[in-house]
């Protein structure tokens, strides 16, 4: 019997069986979409989720977004010029609001089924049924958001049948946890890493006494000083696809999976630097930092950040710590591989959808990012 697709608004209209079932760890589950629902960020997104039914009982979920993106978000900088002539022509391409498959702060995408799902039947019903959501939705663009290799076979078959382009995503970073402790994960780091880690440990220790705490359900003025790290870090990076806000902190925290890694200065008891990260059960996610960019740079604040993040996971008896895109130089240093991601694509402009698809054709890890340049033959 084929399969149906059934839009809802909130994932409070999902059932709790089919959340538990599709998105268990470590995938970021429902605790995670109902996060950024009640986080007020309505300006920059619209949530979805298709529910995939089989004979009206559902067998499937995939968490969509609409957004309105900002072109130099996706084409390279050579080419922002050219675009923005061809914007004052087609003024849908300065802004190009795009139906995502995906949720727009996970590290992965994911479409979830139930046992005796075919994959490959569920992804061509979602692309049938998500079309003719974006003509609704007067989104031109649809796009598969950030999934893994795993699902490279099936989405380049579906690619072949429905037109779609591939366009290369910024990797992720996980940090292997192959057991011992913390001094199993240093043996097996490369040896030049490890002893800059460690040296880099040494220094920072030597510039400042810095003491660890771990905090869950963060009060009120804790969370005020944990936001305002993060928006000094957001503030600085070059990378924005999303803008969090303070009420997303204050329902992540009340989550149990969430767990603050807080940096504080011995002597002033100011807290100087913030890690969230989620345990999932054998699998924690690093999602989100600050830091005082005032402190002076010896302090190496990251790195005694995420020396506690390794402590942290060894203790809950993690195999792996997933820390998400972007401060690539930095995870490769401290022993993450990288891991691609592919965004697979359409635009309902055979036109529009012709640029993009030569335009995709230049894009790798280098054009993303300059500092994955070294890394982007292995993944060619």
């Amino acid at each position: 019997m084929s399969l149906a697709i059934r839009c809802v608004e909130s994932e409070a209209d999902i059932p709790e069986t089919l959340w538990q079932a599709c998105f268990p760890s470590p995938l970021e589950g429902r605790w995670w979409y109902r996060a950024l629902e009640g986080s007020g960020l309505g300006e920059q997104f619209r949530f979805l989720y298709a529910v995939i039914e089989r004979a009206g009982e559902p067998v499937g979920l995939a968490p969509l977004f609409v957004m309105d993106v900002p072109i130099e978000m996706v084409v390279p900088p050579e080419l922002h010029r050219a675009f923005a002539v061809l914007g004052r022509v087609v003024p849908s391409l300065r802004h190009q609001r795009t139906l995502f498959v995906g949720s727009p702060c996970a590290d992965e995408g994911a479409v979830g089924l139930l046992p005796g799902v075919e994959r490959p039947e569920a992804l061509s019903a979602l692309q049938r049924a998500l079309e003719g959501k974006a003509r609704e939705l007067g989104a031109p663009m649809l796009v598969w958001k950030d999934f893994p290799a795993g699902y490279d076979a099936d989405l380049a078959r579906l690619a072949d049948r429905c037109g779609l382009f591939r366009l290369t995503s910024f990797p992720g970073a996980v940090a292997d946890l192959p057991g011992a402790g913390k001094e199993g994960y240093l043996a097996a780091m490369k040896a030049s890493y490890r002893q800059k880690l460690k040296r880099r440990l040494k220094l920072s220790a030597a510039a400042v006494d810095l003491v660890t705490e771990v905090v869950q359900h963060p009060d009120t003025a804790i969370l005020d000083t944990i936001f305002a790290l993060f928006w000094q870090t957001y503030e600085k990076g070059a990378t924005k696809f999303e803008r969090l806000n303070r009420r997303f902190f204050e329902l992540v925290a009340d989550e149990p999976t969430s767990h603050f890694i807080i940096l504080r200065e011995w002597a002033s008891g100011d807290a100087v630097a913030f890690m969230l990260c989620f345990d999932l059960g054998g699998h924690v996610i690093n999602k989100f930092i600050g830091m005082d960019y005032a402190r002076p740079k010896d302090w190496l604040l990251y790195f005694r950040l995420w020396d506690a993040v390794v402590e942290l996971a060894v203790v809950r008896g993690a195999t792996a710590v997933q820390s998400g895109q972007t401060g690539y130089t930095a995870k490769v240093e401290t022993g993450h591989r990288l891991v691609p991601l592919t965004n697979w694509c359409r635009h309902r402009n055979p036109l529009v959808h012709r640029i993009y698809r030569f335009v995709a054709g230049r894009v790798d890890w280098s054009t993303l990012d300059a500092t994955l340049a070294p890394y982007t033959r292995t993944n060619s």
